[in-house]
């Protein structure tokens, strides 16, 4: 009886583990969903993707070793605004929606993550902890973020 038991367990473990692993795709986050309603951006293991949203071929918008998380879209959907870690904490990029280069528009040492645009597209919103002391009651936690705008050209938030 126990021999028999432990090879239906083998026989399932070595047969059964790939209709686990063939799955969809899990953990697709931060959908943000085009001001036309065409398009649909999402964060998946770390990268930005874009997909139709009457569906399709998901294209990545961002494949580096870096984490990209948060996309938002500008209102006029030229620009998306997204955070990413590339050079050691979370700063605030803008790029085509299309796709291309990105362009780091904050330089501080905390997490920013970008909100929105403003209603004319000249700059993101993007909330930070900047002010907080360490005496702070919140501090390190930055539960109470503030916000702020950096142009999108780039310049002083």
């Amino acid at each position: 009886m126990k021999l028999s038991l432990c090879l239906a367990c083998v026989l399932f473990l070595f047969t059964g583990l790939p209709v686990f692993s063939q799955g969809n795709p899990l953990w697709l986050r931060y959908p943000a969903i085009s001001p036309d309603g065409q398009t649909l951006l999402f964060e998946y293991k770390g990268d930005i993707w874009s997909v139709p949203s009457a569906g399709g071929n998901a294209m990545p918008l961002t494949l580096s070793e870096s984490y990209e998380f948060a996309p938002v879209w500008s209102h006029d959907g030229k620009w998306i605004a997204f955070a990413s870690d590339r050079y050691g904490n979370f700063d605030v990029f803008i790029m085509p929606s299309t796709g291309g280069e990105a362009k780091r528009l904050t330089y501080h040492s905390t997490r920013e993550v970008p909100s929105s645009f403003t209603a004319d597209d000249k700059a993101v919103i993007f909330s930070a902890t900047r002010q907080d002391l360490a005496s702070h009651v919140q501090f390190p936690a930055g539960g109470m973020s503030e916000l702020y705008s950096v142009p999108v050209a780039g310049g002083r938030v």
